[in-house]
């Protein structure tokens, strides 16, 4: 009889062990969903409604429960203590025994300890465990603390395991809800440090006189926009500019606080923003003396509500740029070109692939890049070469062109310095692998960049043409307009194969490539980009193609 004894002991360890592992990998799970919802508890909130049963209350926690209320109402009497012992420690051990939340993939954009997760983590952690940890002790224990209270069962086979279950699994299904918890207990921590390093920043730069602050913003390409500006402007001068994505108020003061020192002459900003008034908070700590805009597109419509408000917001880096400053507007863009008549004391420059000052023409496209030619005022010419591919990255360059002239720099020392660019890592970067010629365009998620990416896949003249997409998201109303819009422009392109990636995110695409009159033998719907990179190695061969175009954060799941 030991032996049984023992194996009952030994399940509820295992059990309790089993738990504790997907309690831990549940909490830091959902610690990198808040995190790539920018710490917004509204966005973690819409999120968590969006995968509900998926990911917050799932199946596991409703059946597990049944299953201890129909052992604990109405098996009591003919199912003995052991028995729902083993049943509930083996239905516990294999239900959350697994841990597949990333669908079995690395994660894309990986959960970063900085020093806010650090301080989110610590009352997360205590609130998490707190529940599990109690009925753990109470019931090996016998009684519960602080109070006269004992309970029948103590010990390892006499544990309470219904209480034990319980308490493990509803401390486990509630586990996102104390992220809501910890960062209101956290907030007043947060609030001070921001109000710190925004004063540290601002202090940093008063000191400075002599810089030249340079603000990017727009719906798409302000980062590369951001990175040809910098480059173009070091081949006299000495440059700070923000690395990455870097284009949020903690960002800046860390680059400024961090990076920029008395030698620089030059600090390049990007301005992101996905709520009206995010501009403002910015340019409250850098106000520009040039301001760039790239464009006002869809990007962050759920947030917005409407085109018109993500004009206004990005009109704000115009309103705020210093007196008798400058600015670079994106001329094929309406909203971008009438924000001119915002300001009559500011010097503007306007490009355009189709109008301005400084325009482009004769884009070509082969293995090794791209090559165009920039006019200024009808009347400089000079060819420009870049790894970097698409018309945008054109009109991108000529915004950094608009910047440069501003500062005396000479189209042949652009083109000099253009022509040595290392294209941005996952935005329509060429590459080669096996003889196929690669357009890594995974980071781009927009209708503009998704129609330019085509574009210039469809310009390439050598191998067939292959494209693999899962579409975008984050377009609010719009997405599934967008989509099939997309996917009508894809039919239209006279593509070789298509793959798509997630069967209900590519309905709207799929719709769209049909209404074209493409031959859908030719388009193949896909659960994972492993499945997709397979589809596509049995297909291609030396010579073709291949466009990735846009790969979904950790964060989304059909």
């Amino acid at each position: 009889m030991n032996w049984y004894l023992n194996l009952i002991d030994i399940l509820i360890l295992v059990f309790v062990l089993v738990m504790a592992r997907h309690t831990l990998l549940r909490g830091r799970y959902f610690l990198h969903i808040f995190q790539q919802n920018g710490y917004k508890l509204n966005e973690f909130w819409y999120w968590l409604v969006q995968h509900w049963n998926q990911r917050v209350i799932t199946v596991e926690h409703v059946l597990y429960n049944v299953i201890i209320f129909v052992l604990l109402i109405f098996l009591s009497n003919a199912v003995t203590g052991s028995a729902a012992i083993i049943i509930l420690a083996v239905f516990g051990i294999s239900w959350f025994g697994p841990f597949n939340y990333y669908g079995g993939e690395e994660s894309k954009k990986p959960l970063v300890f900085t020093p806010r997760m650090i301080r989110l983590t610590i009352p997360f952690a205590i609130l998490s465990l707190l529940l599990p940890v109690a009925v753990t002790f109470i019931s090996y224990a016998g009684y519960i603390p602080f109070t006269e209270m004992t309970i029948k069962n103590s010990g390892l086979y006499a544990a309470d395991m219904y209480l034990l279950a319980f308490g493990w699994v509803l401390g486990h299904a509630l586990i996102p809800f104390f992220i809501f918890a910890a960062a209101l207990i956290t907030k007043p921590i947060e609030a001070y440090v921001h109000r710190h390093f925004i004063k540290l920043a601002k202090q940093k730069l008063s000191q400075m006189p002599d810089l030249t602050v340079i603000a990017i913003t727009g719906s798409y390409g302000k980062t590369s926009t951001k990175f040809m500006i910098r480059d173009l402007l070091s081949e006299r001068y000495s440059v700070c500019s923000t690395p990455g994505s870097y284009n949020t108020p903690m960002g800046i003061c860390k680059v400024i606080n961090n990076d920029l020192e008395a030698r620089h002459q030059i600090l390049v900003l990007e301005m992101g923003a996905r709520y009206e008034g995010n501009i403002d908070d910015l340019c409250d700590i850098a106000e520009p003396d040039i301001s760039v805009v790239t464009n006002v597109g869809v990007a962050h419509l759920e947030t917005f509500g409407s085109q018109d408000a993500i004009a206004r917001t990005k009109s704000t880096i115009v309103k705020r740029t210093k007196p008798n400053g400058k600015a670079v507007l994106n001329a094929d863009d309406e909203r971008v070109r009438t924000m001119a008549d915002l300001r009559d004391d500011l010097e503007f420059t306007f490009v355009g692939l189709e109008s301005g000052d400084i325009r482009a023409k004769n884009i070509q496209y082969g293995p090794e890049g791209m090559t165009f030619v920039i006019t200024v005022d009808d009347q400089q010419e000079q060819e420009f070469t870049m790894q970097l591919l698409g018309s945008h990255n054109v009109q991108n360059m000529l915004l950094a062109v608009g910047v440069a002239r501003s500062f005396g720099l000479r189209l042949t020392t652009m083109a000099m310095a253009a022509s040595r660019m290392e294209p941005v890592e996952h935005r329509l970067e060429l590459k080669s692998q096996n003889g196929i010629t690669v357009i890594d365009d995974a980071f781009n998620s927009n209708p503009v960049g998704a129609k330019n990416a085509v574009e210039t896949l469809v310009a390439f003249d050598s191998g067939r043409k292959i494209i693999i997409t899962p579409g975008m998201i984050e377009l609010g109303d719009l997405q599934e307009e967008k989509n099939c819009e997309f996917g009508e422009q894809v039919g239209k392109a006279g593509l070789d194969l298509v793959i798509l990636v997630g069967q209900n995110q590519t309905q709207p695409i799929k719709e769209g490539i049909a209404s074209t009159g493409f031959d859908m033998k030719n388009v193949k719907t896909v659960n994972s980009l492993h499945e997709a990179n397979q589809t596509m190695q049995n297909f291609a061969q030396e010579g073709d193609v291949v466009l990735y175009e846009n790969d979904l954060p950790d964060s989304f799941n059909e």
